[in-house]
C-alpha cells in the first residue's frame, strides 16, 4: 500500500476472496464467523475488512452482520435483519453528532488555549 491506500486491482481482489469466503463457510446467520476469524483466514486487518465490508456493501453485495460477526445471507430476512442492525448503529451515531454539535457551544474557551467546563 501506498500512503495507506489500497491498489484498486488488490482491493478486487479481497472483494473476490471475502465473498468467496463467506458463500464457503458462513452462509447463513446460524453460520456467522467472528471478524478476527475472517481476518486471520484471508491475512487481513480488521480495519481493511470494516473497509472492504463496507464497499462491498455499498456495490450491492449483502453482506450480513450481526453482534457475533459476519456471514453471507441465505434468506431476505437475513439482509433485512442486518439492515436494521445498521440503522441502529446510525440512529446512535446521529444521536451522538447531534450532542456534539450541541455541546460544543457549552465549552469554555480559555486565553491559554484550553477549554474546561
Amino acid at each position: 500500500p501506498v500512503f495507506g491506500k489500497v491498489a484498486p486491482e488488490r482491493s478486487d481482489m479481497n472483494k473476490e476472496l471475502l465473498l468467496e469466503y463467506l458463500k464457503q463457510n458462513c452462509t447463513g446467520r446460524e453460520n456467522t464467523r467472528k471478524s478476527i476469524v475472517i481476518e486471520r483466514a484471508l491475512n487481513i486487518r480488521r480495519k481493511d475488512l470494516q473497509k472492504l465490508v463496507n464497499q462491498m456493501r455499498k456495490d450491492e453485495i449483502p453482506i450480513c452482520s450481526c453482534k457475533d460477526g459476519y456471514f453471507y445471507p441465505k434468506s431476505i430476512g437475513d439482509v433485512f435483519s442486518t439492515i436494521e442492525h445498521l440503522e441502529v448503529m446510525d440512529n446512535g451515531l446521529r444521536a451522538a453528532i447531534n450532542g456534539m454539535k450541541r455541546g460544543v457551544y457549552k465549552i469554555s474557551i480559555h486565553k491559554d488555549g484550553g477549554s474546561a467546563w
